[in-house]
């Protein structure tokens, strides 16, 4: 049995009831099942009273299509169901909402703490370029730090960020532990959990304020849309980030809202399908020599396994590889020879991917230590025997190539 969670208003069901039915009102669309695309910019008013009150309260309907359409708010509202939160706001891309969530909750003179472990685009556009032009300081910290994360706030510390596990080396945070150290203050807890997705695990019950993920990635499901989401415990936070987000222009396209609902629908059992694979392919290179390690807490060995049981039911297809010391070109070697695992940057689809990842050059708190090269897989939705076959012949290769 899984926890039941709000699917409205008036009930409660259990997570995949909520995944097939949040969002949906099949009466207000001509009992269409699935929500329809509205394409809308002009929203008209049959009289002077409804327009000039169509913001009160402030976007609780359509106003203008910069504000949201009925496609929008019914992925909004599925979203929000999925993570037990009060609302939720859609955005162009996952790093979009990054930048909305942040920059919603911090202003000029601020400090800013953010996990060392964070997405590349996090670090050096969020934090290396928006946060130094607002004036916001960015301090870095040991992902590891837990409740000793008290010892680094600030009379000025206005948000903590952090991304468990981080996307590259896959470790943890305690997220309960450095959520009670911030009862108290002001200072607002965001999160990245793409990784986990609303699915597996729900940083609002964990203490987190604010949760961002690139729906992109396993909300979508196809690779074929931009989106990202943030979701809020409060009214108080959702006025604030949908205010921000409306100031900025920001707006979630209608059909890729209505490919990231549709793709909600399917959430539970492709992540279930990705983590099967996943835990098959990882354990298996676990056992090769020219691994040194893997990094994916699902893995009992992994350090950070108790923290992902603790706050997960489960894994994504994601997870790092941590190879012995060899040359540029005998990974690439491995990489270029593979016909199933595509070169790419993101992840999330129904198709395995690929990346080399350089977590040293990311880390200023803590250092990186590992015996050679890195690369990201993403586990798809393949047989993870015709995977394996050929992550086998790319490791001949790559000895191949090290050994010349």
């Amino acid at each position: 049995m899984t926890e039941k969670i709000a699917a409205n208003s008036s009930s409660t069901h259990r997570q995949d009831t909520v995944i097939a039915h949040a969002g949906r009102d099949a009466r207000a669309n001509h009992g269409v099942v699935n929500p329809p695309v509205y394409h809308a910019s002009t929203i008209t008013f049959p009289t002077l009273e409804e327009f000039e009150t169509r913001d009160r309260p402030p976007y609780a309907g359509p106003q203008y299509g910069r504000s949201g359409t009925p496609t929008q708010f019914a992925f909004e509202a599925a979203i929000t169901a999925l993570h037990g939160g009060h609302k939720s706001v859609s955005y162009p891309s996952g790093l979009a909402a990054i930048a909305g969530a942040v920059t919603t909750f911090v202003k000029n003179g601020d400090h800013i703490l953010v996990s060392d472990n964070v997405y590349g685009p996090t670090r050096s556009r969020i934090s290396g370029v928006i946060l130094q032009r607002m004036g916001v300081e960015v301090e870095f910290y040991d992902p590891a730090i837990g409740a000793g994360i008290k010892d680094l706030l600030r009379p000025n510390t206005a948000v903590v960020y952090m991304e468990s596990p981080g996307s590259l080396t896959f470790d943890m945070q305690d997220v309960p532990a450095i959520t009670s150290a911030l009862v108290g203050s002001n200072v607002i807890s965001i999160i990245d959990n793409t990784w986990a997705s609303g699915y597996f695990m729900k940083p609002l019950a964990l203490g987190v304020d604010v949760v961002v993920e690139a729906a992109t990635k396993y909300v979508v499901g196809h690779s074929d849309a931009m989106l990202g989401t943030v979701t809020v415990a409060t009214e108080e936070h959702f006025q604030a980030l949908k205010g921000m987000a409306n100031s900025y222009g920001y707006h979630a396209a209608p059909d890729d809202c209505y490919l990231g609902q549709r793709g909600l629908r399917t959430i539970g059992v492709r992540l279930e399908r990705h983590q099967k694979n996943a835990l098959e392919v990882a354990t298996w290179l676990q056992g090769r020599p020219e691994v040194a390690r893997v990094m994916y807490p699902a893995l009992p060995d992994d350090p950070s396994h108790a923290l992902w049981k603790r706050d997960c039911t489960g894994a994504s297809g994601l997870f790092g590889v941590v190879l012995v010391d060899a040359p540029k070109a005998a990974v690439a070697a491995m990489l270029d020879g593979y016909t199933l695992f595509g070169i790419g940057a993101s992840w999330g689809g129904y198709e395995s991917l690929v990346l080399p990842a350089y977590p040293g050059k990311l880390r200023s708190a803590t250092g990186w230590d590992a015996p050679g090269p890195c690369v990201r897989y993403h586990i798809g939705l393949e047989d993870p025997a015709d995977l394996i076959d050929e992550l086998s012949a790319g490791l001949a290769r790559f000895n191949k190539a090290r050994n010349e």
